[in-house]
């Protein structure tokens, strides 16, 4: 269920673009399940857009000179979360661009804070089942998703995090529209709140 809905608040859905809300943002994050398609549908919309795309959990991982999964594996997720504190900090001195950091990014309220007021947040909404399944063989990259059963494990992710995903500014159901459509809802979030 998107954020606002059916409470006529400014949340409300637009049928135009399958997204809810707007602010007015310097950047753009994309925030969602692993296999929400942050990354994929971020670079399109960036593409549109004329903007940069920053793919956060890449720039930590050139920054730190390993893997995400590494980081983990070696120096354990507190680690890696304050890596990802430091690169979106840096987010402040950078144009306008289109960020999709890694799924647990919003489950700490410092990074929101670090890039608000000014960034609209967009949660790309989608079921644990198909995460996975557009994940494929990739799913077992995923630290957070090992084991014998992703689709339970990514079930317990939403579980801890959806409170915080709901928090977004804007909501864009990835499963009713194609990925031209999920984009073109980002470009357009991103352009009124631009114009707002």
């Amino acid at each position: 269920m998107s954020a606002g809905e059916g409470d006529g608040s400014a949340n409300a859905v637009d049928d135009t673009t399958g997204a809810t809300g707007v602010g007015s943002p310097a950047h753009v994050v994309l925030v969602g399940l692993p296999g929400a398609g942050k990354s994929t549908h971020g670079r399109h919309a960036a593409r549109w857009l004329r903007r940069p795309f920053i793919d956060l959990d890449r720039r930590i991982a050139i920054g730190a000179g390993e893997s995400v999964r590494r980081i983990f594996r070696t120096r354990g997720e507190p680690a890696f979360r304050a890596l990802e504190r430091e690169a979106t900090a840096a987010l402040a001195t950078e144009a306008p661009a289109i960020v999709a950091p890694g799924g647990g990014w919003i489950m700490d309220p410092r990074n929101v804070a670090l890039v608000k007021p000014g960034a609209l947040v967009v949660w790309l909404q989608v079921s644990p089942r198909l995460a996975i399944q557009r994940m494929g063989a990739r799913v077992r990259l995923r630290p957070l998703l090992a084991g014998d059963d992703p689709v339970a494990a990514l079930e317990a992710l939403l579980a801890q995090r959806v409170a915080r995903y709901a928090t977004a500014d804007a909501v864009i159901d990835t499963e009713v529209l194609d990925w031209q459509g999920v984009v073109r809802a980002i470009a357009a979030l991103a352009s009124s709140a631009a114009e707002g």
